[in-house]
């Protein structure tokens, strides 16, 4: 019998950090009221195998089951929607943070969640690109074939890096300003932590999207 995920699952970080703001909690978009059929378990178990982060890919994303059965593109669309998700949640609250400010904060630290707020926006566009691509590529159904699939997936895929670009950014500056002094930017060192994860199961799951 498949776990039941936590649905803090997408900011685990909320509960090890106290200073996230309640909005955070609300990352996970509405799963379908039902539970996963079997097949639906066996196929997200084997597919979640091959990536980087296969119990946090598991985790996200069996609540979708029902949505997304066997198929690769159904599947592939709702890690992109969880991706998209939690992006959105992490650049809410870096922007909360530099709309509120931070008492205390070093003005080189205040300057990098203020960059990372920009890099992370620009990476939930990017997620949010990838996941109404995705969106059209499976409304296509049977007819997704030939150039439109190829370059659904090749723009897809295109989004997926350059988000993860935009996190590497983010956490890289972050780090690099003596992050260990500041609270706020590890609660945003650990989102991102987190939205890489997802923008990566999400990048495998395009990867293996068929084309001809």
């Amino acid at each position: 019998m498949a776990r039941r995920p936590m649905t803090a699952v997408f900011f685990v970080f909320v509960v090890a950090l106290s200073s996230a703001s309640p909005a955070t909690a609300k990352a996970t978009p509405a799963a379908p009221p039902c539970v996963a059929p079997p097949a639906a378990v066996a196929f997200l178990r084997a597919s979640c195998a091959s990536t980087l982060y296969r119990l946090t890919c598991y985790d996200a994303l069996i609540p979708y089951g029902c949505a997304f059965q066997t198929s690769t593109v159904k599947l592939a669309r709702a890690a992109a929607d969880v991706n998209a998700a939690s992006l959105k949640n992490l650049t809410a609250r870096a922007k909360e943070l530099v709309t509120h400010g931070v008492p205390g904060e070093a003005p080189a630290i205040a300057a990098e969640i203020r960059d990372c707020a920009s890099t992370s926006s620009s990476a939930s566009g990017h997620a949010k690109e990838t996941a109404a691509e995705l969106a059209r590529l499976d409304a296509m159904g049977d007819a997704a074939k030939g150039s439109q699939a190829r370059w659904a997936v090749s723009n897809a895929k295109t989004w997926l890096s350059a988000a993860m670009t935009n996190e590497a950014n983010c956490a890289d500056a972050l780090s690099s300003t003596g992050a260990a002094m500041s609270l706020a930017a590890r609660e945003l060192i650990a989102g991102v932590v987190m939205a890489k994860q997802y923008t990566s199961i999400a990048l495998s799951f395009v990867n293996t999207i068929p084309v001809s």
